[in-house]
Parts: C-alpha cells; structure tokens; sequence
C-alpha cells in the first residue's frame, strides 16, 4: 500500500514539475507602449525571435487611436485614456512596422524582431 502512494506522489511531482517548465506556463514578456501627442513611445523596440509577446498599449491623449500593423495582422482602437492589450508572435526575425490609422503621419513606429 505504501509503495502505491509514493509512486502516485512521484507521478504526480514529475507532471507538476513538466507543467510548470513547459512553454505554456511561462508568461509572454511584456512591452509597454506609450500614446502621447499623437505618437508612440517607444517608437522602436526590439524584441526576441520565436516569442509571444504581450503589447500593453496606453493611450495617454483624450482622443482615440488605433494601432494597426499589416505585417502583424493586428488593429485595435484604444479609446482616449485608456488601454488595450494586443498578443503579437512569435514572430521570425524581420522589422515589423505599426501606426496610428487615426494619426498616420506621426503615429509610426517598428517592432524589432532579433
């Protein structure tokens, strides 16, 4: 009876232990962007290859803007003072470009995938 339950305890420790060092349970790296006046800041930022990443927007003007990235295959309108979260990747490596549709001119900026 004893062996019985140390083996279950040492099944159930090892899948534990699986879950817990598996890609599933580790959190995206997050990478706050700023909008302010129109802009983002940062305007550029590098990232790592093969990665999920979580963008954490936050738009800082009263005014909407919406964040668009063909190449991402993302757009979202965050409201004026408020936030947006968008999960982007993994990506390969490359430049991935992303703008403001409602400020295009001066809302640009890219995403460096090393």
């Amino acid at each position: 009876m004893n062996r019985l339950i140390i083996k279950r305890i040492l099944f159930y420790f090892g899948l534990l232990l699986a879950i817990a060092v598996s890609p599933i349970s580790q959190a995206a790296p997050i990478i706050k962007i700023e909008i302010k006046d129109h802009l983002f800041y940062p305007s550029e930022f590098s990232v790592p290859a093969n990665t999920k990443i979580k963008l954490l927007i936050i738009n800082n003007d009263p005014t909407p803007e919406e964040f668009e990235s063909y190449e991402l295959n993302r757009e979202k309108v965050i409201i004026g003072n408020s936030k947006a979260v968008i999960f982007i990747g993994p990506l390969s490596p490359g430049t991935y470009p992303f703008f403001g549709e409602f400020y295009p001119k001066t809302a640009q900026g890219k995403i460096l995938v090393n």
